[in-house]
């Protein structure tokens, strides 16, 4: 007798918890003025240099880039970059993208030919709420309105 393998559903109280805290976190980092603010933070006793950029503004939304990337590292890495979108009136943030690649769906059929996880855009999310959470507690930003009293450990 064969199971029918039942298909994921978003767990969507989860995701919006994610996404608000997201937002709060991500709302006390953004630069007031410049397009773009840095942050220096220590992962797992590692640097890391954090770079925020504003791509778009809109009057109820706005699109950001946040990339990430050891300070050891060489010309040639690639960072990791999230294309992160900012519901002002939801006052929620998720993760639409990863840089150069398409949006990401709600949830992935498995397997896949990517071997994309079912949930990984709520994986991404969560990703993201991990990086904004070490950038408020201990990010020092270079040379835009710092986070007064932060320090890296």
């Amino acid at each position: 007798m064969e199971h029918a393998k039942r298909k994921y559903v978003p767990d969507l109280v989860k995701q919006g918890s994610v996404t608000e805290t997201n937002y709060a976190r991500l709302i006390r980092l953004l630069p007031s003025s410049q397009e773009t603010a840095e942050y220096l933070i220590d992962w797992q006793h590692h640097a890391y240099t954090v770079s925020i950029s504003r791509d778009e503004e809109f009057a109820y939304t706005s699109t950001w880039t946040l990339s990430y990337w050891p300070e050891s590292s060489s010309p040639w890495f690639n960072p990791q970059s999230f294309v992160i979108r900012l519901y002002h009136d939801a006052r929620m943030a998720e993760v639409v993208s990863l840089k150069r690649r398409s949006q990401l769906p709600g949830r992935y059929e498995y397997p896949n030919d990517e071997m994309h996880q079912p949930d990984e855009k709520y994986q991404l999310n969560q990703h993201l709420s991990e990086w904004l959470s070490h950038c408020t507690s201990q990010g020092v930003t270079r040379g835009f309105n710092a986070l007064k009293g932060k320090s890296v450990s």
